[in-house]
């Protein structure tokens, strides 16, 4: 299994057997999940994380050009560090993973990581 599939299954809430989680350490360089979804609604993309949120609500997309836009260059460098994969995946991999795994982190619509 290589480490973007590990990011994967962290993203979507899945402790890893031998480690700790990597999305919650990685995002906690960059204000951990509260910190990312602060940003999100920042840029405008708040109604995609009430979907997150709601427990009531389908999870509405965001794309990588979105994610990059919200974080920046500086937090995205951070989390590519974090996460040891290389820049330019790293918005992608959140565009993919993020939504499903603050759906899991918020089961009654509160957020708990």
């Amino acid at each position: 299994m290589g480490l973007l599939d590990n990011l994967g299954k962290s993203l979507l809430g899945g402790q890893q057997a031998n480690g700790p989680d990597i999305l919650t350490e990685g995002l906690n360089a960059v204000g951990g999940y509260g910190g990312v979804l602060a940003m999100l609604q920042n840029s405008g993309l708040g109604d995609r994380v009430e979907s997150w949120l709601s427990a009531n609500a389908s999870n509405l997309p965001v794309s990588p050009d979105e994610i990059k836009a919200a974080l920046g260059g500086q937090q995205l460098q951070q989390l590519a560090s974090q996460f040891g994969i290389p820049l330019d995946q790293v918005a992608g991999a959140l565009a993919q993973h993020l939504p499903a795994a603050i759906d899991k982190a918020s089961p009654d619509g509160v957020l708990k990581a």
